[in-house]
């Protein structure tokens, strides 16, 4: 079942969500030092490819509280809104819910990146 929502999911916007991703963690992997930054972006690519049968686990800790405000503003909060828009329109159908909960998942990570884990559910 998974397999079918994850298909229907990219073909009907994650492939959005895909693409920023990637778009951003390139952007950031051209400097030195937004690399390990950039390469946490493309392993979130892959979550927003494919969420259903994953979830996210955000860390409590606050090691990872000053680059996830740069984050933030070089990046997140762009990411985020996207999210939340794709989340709404989703929603506004039966059909679409759950694809919409998954776009909302993914804009709280869109802000708190770093400290997250992408762990499966079975």
């Amino acid at each position: 079942m998974n397999f079918l929502m994850n298909l229907v999911w990219f073909v009907l916007g994650g492939f959005i969500s895909f693409f920023s991703w990637i778009v951003i963690g390139i952007l950031w992997c051209l400097t030195i030092v937004g690399t390990p930054v950039g390469m946490q972006c493309f392993k979130f690519a892959v979550m927003a490819a494919v969420p259903f049968g994953r979830e996210i686990r955000i860390s409590d800790s606050g090691t990872s509280l000053i680059i996830n405000i740069v984050w933030m503003l070089l990046g997140g909060l762009a990411l985020a809104a996207e999210e939340v828009i794709l989340g709404v329109a989703f929603c506004l159908t039966i059909v679409g819910i759950p694809f919409g909960l998954q776009h909302f998942k993914h804009a709280k990570l869109a802000l708190m990146p770093f400290g997250a884990e992408i762990y499966r559910i079975s």
